[in-house]
């Protein structure tokens, strides 16, 4: 494995499991409504499903690979443009009401396996996270090298995970955020535009009649 294939996993994981989305959000509301302790159980939790579903999308990534550069460039075509709409969506995000569901004060570990496992966005997100970040090195992707990937996009995740637990439990970074919201859901919404097009810069020659 590439000291360059190594980072563009360890960052998939690190993006997939920082950017704002759904547990993302839970976790600050939950964190403002009972503390650092339990965002840290429930972020623990919801790591079991960042595993399952980044695992998977793996193992389609490098299945897709093996199957033939075709596939591969089909899967990076629908995934880049799954990432411009997630983007265009989170450009054109509105403040929200301030009602984000907080979830239980109790068992929040238990909480967060079954928030992880049932996110209906995770598998189209980790596909499409992960298949822009390696899309430039596709033909370095193989069976035998699918422990090492999944472990690596743990690490990453684990990492996000420890800056996040550190936010939350940190009083004026989480007023900050929650103050900025909007600004960094936006900002986020452009930095997946900028993967959406790398996907689709790499997917879409392949695709192309090469012409005699």
């Amino acid at each position: 494995m590439t000291p360059s294939l190594l980072m563009a996993v360890l960052a998939s994981g690190f993006i997939y499991g920082i950017t704002p989305g759904p547990g993302v959000l839970a976790v600050f509301g939950i964190g403002a409504a009972h503390g650092r302790r339990a965002g840290a159980g429930f972020l623990c939790g919801h790591l079991l499903g960042d595993v399952v579903w980044c695992s998977t999308a793996l193992i389609a990534i490098v299945g897709a690979r093996e199957i033939g550069s075709t596939a591969f460039d089909v899967l990076g075509v629908l995934s880049g443009l799954y990432l411009f709409w997630l983007g265009w969506r989170a450009v054109r995000a509105r403040r929200s009401n301030g009602d984000t569901p907080q979830g239980p004060a109790r068992q929040p570990f238990w909480h967060g396996i079954l928030f992880g496992l049932t996110n209906p966005k995770a598998y189209p997100v980790a596909v499409a996270t992960f298949t822009a970040l390696l899309s430039s090195r596709a033909e370095l992707l193989n069976w035998s090298m699918l422990p090492a990937l999944i472990g690596l996009s743990f690490v990453g995740g684990l990492l996000a995970y420890a800056i996040l637990i550190g936010i939350v439990g940190a009083r004026r970074v989480r007023t900050l955020y929650q103050r900025h919201e909007l600004a960094i859901t936006r900002l986020c919404g452009v930095m997946f535009i900028g993967f959406a097009i790398n996907a689709l810069v790499h997917a879409l020659p392949g695709l192309m009649p090469n012409k005699a």
